[in-house]
């Protein structure tokens, strides 16, 4: 085998190693030349385009802001205005990212000098807080440096904890003669200060909206350009022309955005200071009335100053609701309940009596055409008795019904196959072992032989309690124990509930309650039959009793009828935007016949040989049915002295036309006069007056009417009572 010299191999590394020498050179001369490119065009950005860029920035850095809009109008279900919109003068401020304290307080002086502020809203910390910025150096020389080595030495504090510290012990050393030397100027620029300081960075913060002269106004636009960031704009104030409750209230700029809600609003495009709808209709439709705020883009420099504003959105009025309550006929009935209320005060036994309630449903649309609630109260200034509006109490306020709930516990029998059409049971007392006896008031001793028919008419409670034992499996015995099923309880809940009782009815308003369901106590099954046990609503009444106007369609009641685009003119309304119609929520198991059975039942209530409401619908001039109840009740309100007393509620139910009914409606005066076991049945006697007041306003605008045009008109409010945006709202009891 052939050697290779010595003398060859070296020459081969030395031509490698100088191959690598020279790949490495134009590496490290590549590297350089790349490096050398990047800093010679970075060099060329920041030295010779640098201002051009820095122009660009500023010109686009664009921050949006909203501004308010008029909220929706709320009509009623003829064109009348029943919550308006009224313009006012109003003075702003936005706060800059670049806003120093120091800027805010000498316009805060400028602003002070030319309007009134009140400082009636200037709390103790606002004070102290001003009085430590007036003089910081002797506020903070109040905490020793002996306390500051102390906190220092705490290893647990972080810097920002150790200064709430020391601000806290600066406030408690703060003397009622250190916040006297703040003069009532003083005050007053710390009330426009606080409202300045109150808000986000470019979120407009309004200083006075309330009550700004023509003079305030006209100065301060003057002076616009020595006080950046104030402006002189129009705000809207909520205007109510009616005292129904429903109607709800909204928040005030102020107040903005309550904090239980504020995550909900904040994440849906609101600002904190943003006017929100905070009860009932305000509430329930807060995204229709709101409308969408235009919005304005403030083009700052890269210091955060604005430069420019432009308009990108023009804004628009939040959209009308039309309601299905007429106002007329509403006033009507209120004055009839304020009337009944105040009379049956002066009775003997009147003592808990302090409501009353009128629902009037349109049983085939769900609309409700009138809700009345109202409450007697004591005012505190006068100490006189007043009466306040409380219809809100009709879905949130409960009561035990009495015999109103007959119909629905026959119309229970028949659907479970305990009794049949026309069947005849003995009304006669009843009494079960270790309880009392138990009767209907027409018959407290004999027996007599009655139909499903002449039950209804004559309210049988003897009758449902017999259904009741059926619905048990239970065979009574006078003055004997029985047996009863539990489950006869939840047959009956169940049945109930096909009609709305006991269940939320669906109405378009918040805070609706069920009612109080009283549990399974054995003995109660029987008063359960008769109403006398679980409690239920007027609205409740009102959707139960509408069930069987119609042949058995449970229908969703609302007091919104329409959604429309605010009026363009002032005179008709805008465009439809949502009309609301019938919504069924269930039918009942019943047949028609059986449903009609019941009808005739309660047709014969008011014109039967012995219908208990004979002598107050006989003569009515039209056809209607209906059913009395009066429920005997423990109180347990809130008259807590009175607890346990001994009263009765007063209810009625009923619907009209008989043949094509247009109107349910239901009746409640709870804890009505009870003395020594004696008691009128106010609750019929106020649905008489109700019914004729429906018809009688119902006749008057047929004849009163005209060709209808295709734009509503808008109507002045029924009323000319204003009240005041601001007015505290009652609060459910």
């Amino acid at each position: 085998m052939r050697k290779i010299s010595k003398k060859r191999a070296a020459s081969a590394k030395a031509k490698q190693r100088a191959n690598i020498t020279f790949r490495m050179n134009i590496l490290f001369f590549s590297i350089f030349l790349l490096f050398s490119i990047l800093i010679f065009r970075l060099g060329f950005l920041q030295i010779v385009q640098g201002e051009e860029f820095v122009r660009e920035l500023e010109r686009t850095e664009e921050v949006p802001i909203n501004t308010s809009v008029p909220r929706g109008r709320i009509y009623d279900s003829e064109g009348r205005i029943l919550v308006d919109n009224e313009p006012q003068n109003a003075i702003t401020y936005t706060k800059l990212q670049t806003t120093t304290q120091e800027e805010m307080l000498k316009i805060a002086e400028m602003l002070a000098s030319i309007i009134k502020k009140e400082t009636d809203d200037v709390t103790l910390r606002d004070k102290q807080d001003y009085w430590i910025m007036l003089n910081r150096d002797k506020a903070y020389e109040r905490v020793t440096k002996k306390e500051e080595a102390k906190m220092l030495s705490d290893e647990t504090l972080t810097t920002t904890d150790m200064q709430q510290q020391i601000d806290k012990l600066v406030r408690e050393r703060i003397t009622e003669q250190d916040l006297a030397s703040l003069t009532d100027e003083d005050l007053e620029v710390l009330a426009i200060y606080r409202e300045m300081s109150s808000g986000y960075a470019l979120s407009p913060q309004i200083i006075k909206s309330n009550e700004v002269t023509p003079e305030e106004f006209a100065r301060v636009s003057e002076r616009l350009t020595e006080m950046k960031g104030v402006n002189t704009t129009t705000d809207w104030v909520r205007v109510p022309k009616s005292t129904l409750s429903i109607l709800g209230r909204t928040t005030s700029p102020k107040e903005g955005i309550p904090k239980s809600s504020l995550d909900y609003y904040m994440s849906r495009d609101y600002t904190r200071n943003d006017r929100v709808g905070r009860s009932y209709l305000e509430l329930q439709y807060e995204e229709v009335l709101q409308g969408q705020k235009s919005v304005v883009k403030n083009i700052t420099d890269g210091k955060g100053t604005v430069t420019e504003t432009e308009t990108v959105f023009e804004g628009q009025p939040g959209k009308d609701l039309v309601l299905t309550i007429d106002s007329e006929i509403n006033a009507k009935i209120e004055s009839l309940v304020e009337a009944k209320l105040l009379a049956m005060k002066q009775k003997n036994g009147s003592h808990l009596l302090d409501r009353a309630f009128v629902v009037i449903m349109d049983p085939n649309s769900g609309e409700i055409v009138s809700m009345v609630g109202k409450k007697l109260a004591i005012d505190k200034e006068t100490n006189k008795r007043i009466v306040q509006d409380y219809a809100y109490g009709t879905f949130t306020s409960a009561y035990e019904i009495g015999s109103t709930i007959k119909p629905a516990t026959v119309l229970t029998g028949y659907d479970q196959g305990v009794i049949q059409l026309n069947e005849r049971m003995i009304d006669e007392p009843i009494k079960i072992k270790g309880s009392k006896v138990k009767s209907s008031v027409f018959n407290r001793s004999s027996k007599i032989l009655l139909s499903d028919l002449e039950a209804i008419e004559r309210s049988s409670n003897v009758y449902m309690f017999k259904i009741g034992f059926r619905l048990a499996n239970a065979v009574y015995k006078f003055d004997e124990s029985i047996d009863l099923d539990d489950d006869a309880f939840g047959i009956l809940r169940n049945s109930y509930a096909q009609f709305g009782l006991g269940v939320p009815t669906g109405i378009d308003l918040p805070g609706e309650t069920s009612g109080i369901n009283g549990g399974m106590a054995t003995e109660k099954l029987l008063d359960l039959t008769i109403g006398q046990f679980d409690t239920y609503t007027p609205l409740q009444m009102a959707q139960y009793v509408a069930t069987i106007a119609n042949g058995g369609s449970r229908i969703q009641p609302h007091v919104v009828k329409e959604i429309r685009e605010p009026s363009t003119d002032g005179t008709t309304m805008g465009p439809l935007v949502t009309e609301i119609g019938p919504t069924v929520l269930n039918r009942i198991h019943n047949t028609q016949e059986q449903i009609d059975q019941i009808k005739k039942g309660m047709s014969r209530v008011y014109y039967g040989s012995n219908g208990s409401a004979r002598s107050y619908f006989g003569d009515a001039p039209y056809q209607a049915a209906g059913k009395t109840g009066t429920a005997q009740v423990v109180y347990y309100d809130t008259k807590k002295e009175n607890w346990g007393d001994q009263t009765i509620n007063s209810t009625h139910i009923g619907f009209a036309p008989f043949d094509k009914p247009e109107i349910a409606y239901a009746v409640i005066m709870p804890w009505a006069p009870f003395y020594n076991g004696q008691y009128e049945s106010t609750g019929t006697i106020l649905a008489r007056e109700v019914v004729d007041a429906y018809y009688e306003i119902k006749n008057k605008k047929k004849a009163e009417e005209s060709e209808s045009s295709t734009l509503q008109t808008i109507k002045p409010a029924f009323s000319e009572t204003l009240i005041e945006e601001d007015t505290e709202e009652a609060t459910n009891e």
